[in-house]
């Protein structure tokens, strides 16, 4: 901890005198993660969002429930979470157990690593059990009711999976996004992580499956040496590693976006992340329960998703009302990034600027089709849902698009105070070798290439 000074002690207190503590946009619980007891990868402080507070929802009526009580119920429960996350990380790659990170109209929005391989799983959970001196997995009752699914060594990996499928139901997850391109990540030769799509026991199968395979960060340097322009960047898909395919479910949700999702493949990177994130967002919006978006670690495109869905409904007014844009920046750069594992060091190093990517792609989602608030559409119900409706539980959105053109301001603002602070910090390498770092190395070179805006109202 840094050094704190008397002044910095008489101004808290002088402060603390004159100013009670109020959640502003939600009230929520911490989890401590002190010292990665948890999980060495996640914040040292987990929060755990309970409710909004903008006056719109009122707990816990309006939360989505599951045959085994409501989110508010479960969730409000800070000892049992914990306790649940501690059963459930040895179930996924680096313990990096689903944890919600955004809550919106009382739905998560989790996130993970995928699903540990059984390597993994049998030495994390040896190695806890010879240094705590406790069994892990589930509870004597459960334990009992899953004995008789697989003899000897299967029974933990059993035991493991359903402490996550627990954790997830606590949590209201319904639909899982797995951005991952290959089934099951191999490493010399050996099988070292494992997918939900995959499952041999289909023990997922009470949840939506998505597969939308999307590039690793290793794709991104193309998008570096190609001077930060992502039209016309195709992913080869041909590789060997390479052997998910997409899968989105033919329901009522993904047929009314009228993509051919068969044709991903020839997609460029900007049209394949436009596509994903209109599907996800409409998940999100008409399915009465929360997602979990993940990738392999979970700390490159799991971000890039968690960080965009973030803006998105920022910039909507959907979450995070009292935030401003350097707020907002603030704190997915902080927590969406940093605090939960991106190396930004290692990746820039490589020329992996996947993160940089983030916000040069929030030119490409202005648009109403990625606005919540613009929408109208056929609900889960099948009637039409629109400005008319005063609904305040489930799906619900005005087709009036007087926001999007706030909207339109809100990314535009992050986007410009995202390029101004990284072109002084960490700058940018270009194809000939140019360092871009300075401001004005940036608007001589840098501005034909990304459409850099400053100030001025004009086409991103």
């Amino acid at each position: 901890m840094e050094e704190i000074s008397t002044d910095e002690i008489n101004e808290l207190l002088l402060y603390f005198s004159r100013n009670t503590f109020r959640a502003r946009d939600s009230d929520a619980h911490v989890v401590s993660n002190a010292g990665g007891e948890m999980s060495a990868h996640y914040p040292s402080q987990l929060i755990i969002m309970e409710y909004e507070r903008n006056g719109k929802i009122n707990p816990p009526c309006d939360y989505p429930s599951r045959a085994n009580g409501t989110i508010y119920e479960s969730v409000y429960d800070v000892n049992k979470l914990k306790d649940l996350f501690g059963k459930a990380r040895f179930a996924r790659c680096r313990a990096r157990f689903p944890l919600p990170v955004i809550l919106y109209k009382g739905k998560n929005i989790c996130r993970s690593s995928t699903l540990a391989g059984g390597p993994e799983i049998y030495g994390r959970s040896g190695f806890d059990y010879f240094f705590s001196g406790e069994e892990t997995g589930l509870d004597d009752k459960e334990a009992e009711k899953n004995d008789n699914l697989q003899p000897g060594d299967w029974q933990l990996f059993n035991r493991v999976r359903n402490q996550d499928i627990r954790l997830l139901k606590t949590l209201n997850v319904g639909a899982i996004i797995d951005f991952m391109v290959e089934k099951k990540k191999v490493k010399f030769g050996v099988k070292v992580t494992s997918s939900e799509k995959v499952d041999k026991e289909s023990r997922y199968s009470d949840f939506t499956i998505i597969s939308l395979p999307y590039p690793g960060c290793e794709f991104f340097k193309d998008y570096r040496d190609n001077d930060y322009e992502a039209t016309g960047l195709v992913f080869d898909w041909s590789q060997g590693h390479v052997d998910a395919s997409i899968d989105v479910p033919e329901d009522n949700i993904a047929s009314q976006l009228k993509i051919d999702w068969e044709n991903y493949k020839m997609w460029d990177l900007v049209k394949l992340t436009q596509n994903y994130m209109q599907l996800v967002l409409r998940y999100l919006v008409e399915q009465p329960l929360g997602l979990l978006i993940h990738c392999i670690s979970g700390w490159d495109r799991t971000p890039l998703f968690v960080s965009l869905l973030r803006l998105s409904l920022w910039a909507d007014g959907a979450i995070h009302q009292t935030l401003n844009a350097a707020q907002i920046l603030y704190f997915t750069i902080a927590y969406d990034w940093m605090l939960f594992g991106h190396n930004l060091n290692d990746r820039l190093s490589k020329g992996e600027e996947i993160f940089f990517f983030c916000f040069y792609f929030l030119k490409h989602m202005l648009g109403e089709e990625f606005s919540v608030t613009s929408w109208q559409f056929i609900s889960g119900t099948g009637s039409l849902r629109g400005s008319g409706s005063n609904s305040t539980c489930g799906s619900h959105f005005s087709s009036n698009n007087s926001r999007t053109p706030a909207r339109r301001e809100r990314l535009r603002a992050v986007r410009n105070l995202f390029y101004n602070c990284y072109s002084t910090t960490v700058g940018f390498k270009f194809k000939n070798g140019s360092d871009g770092s300075s401001f004005g190395n940036l608007f001589g070179n840098f501005k034909e290439k990304v459409r850099f805006i400053s100030g001025q109202r004009t086409s991103v």
